[in-house]
């Protein structure tokens, strides 16, 4: 039996098994097995198959717009950048990543617009395996629908999540420890709602038979599951709602209408705010900080960060930084390079 059949034959058994108290653990260690199994196959197709949509990050914050062919994703970055990605009244217009760049509050952000996907995508119909696969490296994904498809929300949201995208979420919060003997030692800082053999079943299946586990959240089998398979990505999201000049929607989501302009600021507003950005103000040792203009960078960046962005040779002569700001005790405190920065701080570098 081929890992397809076998896949088929799993997802066949999860959907009879009821779930209950009783069947818990053997649901578990089902999805743990069928989402490795998956792995696998997909491992499989990658030898045999070449990515042919690739995307170069540019700016301060790439951001990229999915969603179905023909929902305005187009004439949305046209509006957005002023690029020139082709709009049409047919299909799969976009065949290829057309970038475009918005330069708002200081911050050059990379807009992407990408060829549309289509249900089934995440099993690869209509090249959604490679658009999903180039979406993975996004700071931000937006995602776009109109008023006549509503539905295409959940739709786009559901192959993300097939192929490992987990929108608006943090890492599972899970240490694994592996070790040579001593069996599994499973231990929480919170209440569980999955039982210790669910999880240790879950565990095996993953060939973890001696290791320390410590789990910090209240974890479900799926989320144990993306922390065991270690390349799941976790990116921030916007829901946007396109043509609302054609007709007047309820939705939970930003509502524009790329063509007649409506919305657009507030839309860039909260693609400002969902990338975190922050504000640090250079200072050359001896003079004054041009608080003109101030670098952009993400929250949790490091001095090490502003150096890169400096120059290489920066890092390699550090010596040490002085920073005016939130991040320290006192003006002019002494940190190293590792130091994380807040906004609007003021910095000095000393190599």
């Amino acid at each position: 039996m081929d890992l397809a059949q076998q896949i088929k034959q799993l997802e066949e058994e999860i959907k009879r098994t009821p779930y209950n108290k009783a069947t818990e653990h053997h649901v578990g260690r089902l999805k743990a097995k069928l989402a490795r199994l998956k792995e696998e196959l997909e491992k499989e197709k990658a030898k045999s198959a070449r990515q042919t949509i690739s995307i170069k990050k540019e700016g301060d914050a790439t951001v990229v717009l999915v969603g179905f062919p023909s929902v305005g994703k187009s004439s949305l970055l046209n509006a957005l950048t002023g690029a020139k990605s082709e709009v049409a009244d047919y299909d799969f217009t976009t065949t290829k990543p057309v970038p475009g760049v918005l330069e708002f509050k200081h911050a050059k952000i990379q807009i992407i617009d990408m060829p549309g996907i289509v249900e089934g995508a995440a099993s690869g119909k209509g090249r959604g395996k490679e658009v999903l696969s180039a979406v993975r490296i996004a700071d931000l994904i937006v995602i776009v629908a109109d008023v006549f498809r509503l539905d295409s929300i959940e739709i786009v949201k559901k192959e993300l999540y097939e192929s490992g995208i987990r929108l608006d979420q943090k890492p599972p919060d899970v240490v694994i420890k592996r070790k040579d003997r001593g069996g599994l030692k499973i231990s929480s800082t919170v209440s569980l709602s999955v039982d210790t053999k669910t999880i240790a079943e879950i565990l095996k299946e993953y060939r973890i038979h001696n290791a320390d586990v410590l789990i910090k959240e209240d974890i479900t089998v799926e989320r144990l599951i993306d922390a065991l398979n270690g390349n799941r990505v976790y990116i921030p999201s916007i829901t946007v709602v396109n043509k609302i000049d054609l007709a007047d929607v309820e939705c939970d989501a930003i509502k524009v209408s790329a063509e007649k302009g409506i919305n657009l600021e507030l839309l860039k507003e909260e693609i400002y705010r969902k990338l975190k950005f922050i504000k640090v103000y250079l200072k050359p040792p001896g003079e004054r900080a041009n608080l003109d203009k101030p670098m952009i960078l993400r929250e949790g960046a490091t001095v090490a960060d502003v150096c890169r962005k400096l120059h290489k040779d920066f890092v390699d002569n550090f010596k040490y930084a002085k920073v005016w700001g939130r991040s320290v005790k006192f003006g002019g405190q002494r940190v190293g390079i590792e130091h994380v920065l807040s906004d609007n701080d003021v910095l000095s570098i000393y190599t």
